[in-house]
């Protein structure tokens, strides 16, 4: 927790994730509707509402109803036979999903307009009763209702029907109900004729979703500043013989309505006025063929108490609406399964206080998985996260469920991925950053390719070794011991310290790794740990390098009045055991093997030479570009078998290959007479040719052949 807490702005990952999540809970644009939604609907349709017999039924006019009685629309005369069976049948309240809008077509008046009739059978005809009033007075025998449908294209016709539309009184408990509810500016109403004799009128409109899926019933819609009932909320109301609505308000006025009593059945509603549905899979029992009403050798169903609604479903005439269960069902079943649900108890709610809930799993839920995943390591961060989705999931899945709760989880779980995301990319800059500064740190005291390689392979970090051809570089500074015991300690180290700063930075700019440094003395391996085809051109090319830097360091501080040595590096490549060497308290990463000490025999042979730089055959052999002086055959200290030495030439500073010095070697290494001469020659031109001078020296003393003893390190 300390450690978060002191780097604040790391903080900023979860808290951006927050204020983001809050904003667009509270903008709630349609994509996250969409999502909620399509979360509420796979709910339904894993656990649909299981269907329970309810007194409500649907009478279908569907296409077997068309096929035997005729085509839509029916005359109003058929529709009142069907209203008269369906009292007969003693249903509580007869609701028409449909709109009669038009006088009917077939009416006698009407067929007087199209047909030319000789006057006595126009008069004949004209005394025939009016279908509409018939229908009407049917309608007046009993407790019928009669849809009208809201629009927005014509303007608002409540005032033109005078009390007509609602049949009955609103109590209002708090805030007036029509400032929530969906308005309209239109109405399309039934005939005055129907509408004075029936019991209640109700609207037919729904109000889906974007994405065009119902899955709320509006129990109270408005109409200029008229509120009106729906269709199923006036069935509830006439079928209870009730008169009045009571609606009650949310106590704070923003969060708007709360629930609505008709009759003995108080009904949960959203801000808006709408009850969320649970459907249930269609079932047979719901519907009754219209054309089984209406046929005289089948008996009445016991309607006795029954909501009845009258509606199409035929082919080409229905008003299909998409439901949660992913299909398109009739608008008159939409009503029935609300009704279904009012009267058989659960159903679905989304009260005001869930959403309390949703914010406060955003924000503690995104502060939580937002610190464990700064502070902690990825595979706990993960195991939270994924810890706090199951709870969230598994709550939201046992509200619904359980008690009917739409609780959404799926809003808080972006906000949720998007804190864990943003808090690991942050702690993974984070992490790099310490990684680059340890590595960086790191590298002053070990090889920066032995570093990254520690980096990339961690397993690399184990007491073990392995066999590989490598090349040694060995440095030392010639009588530097002594020169201390002359120097003020404090120059010498700083003079030391430049020195052995920049040779480190020659090895590593050629990827060389730092094996150890032992005072003034500087040992560098290539092809290790990371294999390198190039390692003896590399080990060359690095020597070379310090060494010109040794000479012109030297120059400089002789310009300074400042004493200092000059460096002598021997070079070699072998066959080693390279490796992490020690114990489990400590161990060091380097390489063992004879070709280690060669290669520092070979520096140290410099001082018996005469030169400053000594490289063997085997290196030189991995570099063709080369240029050199073979030196001989050495027998190094302690060694039985002669080694093959070369002093490197420097073509960067403008050497040449040596051609005379090349004649005269080959003429002493095939034992020629002759090779004395040719030295002796060479010494008085080069006379401060450290190496010509060695063979001049031992040609005059008796040495034949290029095999040189060394006789002490």
């Amino acid at each position: 927790m300390r450690r978060v807490l002191s780097k604040g702005w790391e903080l900023l990952a979860p808290l951006t994730a927050i204020g983001l999540g809050l904003l667009v809970f509270l903008w709630n644009p349609v994509p996250v509707q969409t999502l909620r939604n399509a979360v509420f609907d796979q709910y339904q349709r894993w656990q649909p509402r299981h269907y329970k017999p309810a007194p409500v039924r649907i009478v279908d006019i569907d296409d077997e109803s068309l096929r035997r009685l005729g085509q839509w629309p029916w005359p109003r005369t058929r529709i009142a036979e069907l209203t008269a069976r369906l009292q007969n049948a003693r249903a509580a309240v007869i609701a028409f999903d449909i709109v009669f809008a038009e006088p009917d077509r077939s009416s006698p008046k009407a067929m007087l307009d199209m047909w030319r009739l000789p006057e006595p059978a126009r008069t004949q005809i004209s005394h025939l009763p009016d279908p509409d009033e018939v229908l009407a007075d049917v309608f007046g025998r009993g407790k019928v209702l009669l849809g009208f449908a809201l629009d927005q294209r014509t303007p608002s016709q409540a005032q033109l029907l005078p009390g007509s539309l609602s049949m009955s009184r609103y109590v209002a408990v708090g805030e007036a109900a029509r400032t929530f509810v969906h308005g309209f500016t239109g109405v399309v109403a039934a005939m005055p004729t129907l509408r004075a004799r029936v019991q209640g009128q109700g609207a037919l409109n729904f109000v889906p979703d974007a994405d065009g899926v119902v899955r709320r019933v509006p129990l109270l819609l408005g109409a200029g500043s008229a509120l009106l009932p729906s269709l199923s909320a006036e069935a509830l109301r006439v079928a209870q013989g009730e008169k009045n609505y009571v609606i009650r308000s949310s106590a704070m006025p923003s969060l708007g309505l709360e629930d609505i009593r008709i009759g003995r059945h108080v009904v949960p509603m959203t801000p808006q006025g709408e009850v969320w549905v649970h459907f249930s899979r269609p079932v047979p029992e719901r519907y009754l063929p219209a054309w089984k009403i209406l046929a005289p050798d089948l008996p009445l169903p016991d309607l006795s108490g029954h909501i009845v609604l009258v509606g199409v479903s035929a082919q080409g005439l229905t008003d299909m609406r998409l439901s949660p269960m992913g299909s398109a069902m009739p608008g008159v079943e939409i009503h029935a399964q609300m009704l279904e649900q009012v009267l058989t108890g659960g159903g679905l709610a989304r009260p005001a206080w869930v959403m309390a809930i949703e914010a406060l799993v955003i924000v503690a839920g995104g502060a939580l998985v937002g610190w464990v995943a700064l502070g902690c390591g990825a595979m706990l961060s993960f195991g939270v996260f994924a810890a706090v989705l199951a709870v969230l999931w598994a709550s939201a899945w046992w509200g619904f469920s359980g008690v009917g709760l739409l609780l959404d989880p799926a809003l808080p779980t972006l906000v949720l991925l998007l804190a864990f995301v943003l808090a690991s990319v942050l702690r993974h800059i984070s992490a790099e950053r310490r990684q680059a500064w340890v590595k960086q740190a790191f590298s002053r005291y070990v090889s920066p390719n032995l570093v990254t390689h520690l980096i990339t392979h961690p397993q690399s970090l184990e007491l073990s070794g392995k066999r590989q051809e490598c090349s040694f570089v060995f440095t030392d500074l010639a009588g530097f011991t002594s020169l201390m015991e002359q120097m003020d300690p404090a120059k010498a180290v700083t003079v030391l310290n430049v020195y052995l700063d920049r040779m480190i930075a020659i090895a590593f700019a050629h990827d060389g790794t730092l094996d150890r440094i032992v005072g003034d003395a500087v040992a560098i391996m290539f092809s290790a740990p990371v294999h390198q085809a190039d390692h003896a051109q590399r080990a060359l090319d690095c020597a070379l390098a310090m060494q010109r830097f040794a000479a012109q360091y030297l120059r400089n501080l002789e310009q300074r009045d400042i004493a200092f040595c000059k460096t002598r590096i021997g070079i070699h490549t072998g066959e080693v055991i390279v490796g992490n060497f020690g114990g489990p308290a400590h161990f060091d990463y380097r390489a063992l093997g004879d070709p280690v000490n060669t290669a520092a025999r070979l520096e140290s042979a410099n001082k018996q030479l005469g030169t400053l730089m000594c490289v063997s055959e085997a290196t030189l052999s991995g570099c063709p570009q080369a240029l050199a002086r073979p030196i001989g055959q050495l027998i190094l200290p302690g060694k039985l078998l002669p080694l093959l030495v070369f002093e490197p030439l420097d073509a960067s500073t403008g050497e040449q290959p040596d051609l005379p010095y090349q004649r005269a070697y080959e003429l002493m290494r095939d034992g020629d007479s002759s090779a004395r001469d040719a030295f002796e020659q060479l010494a008085s031109l080069r006379p401060d040719d450290a190496l010509v001078r060695l063979h001049v020296q031992r040609l005059r003393a008796g040495a034949g052949g290029d095999l040189i003893v060394l006789a002490q390190k």
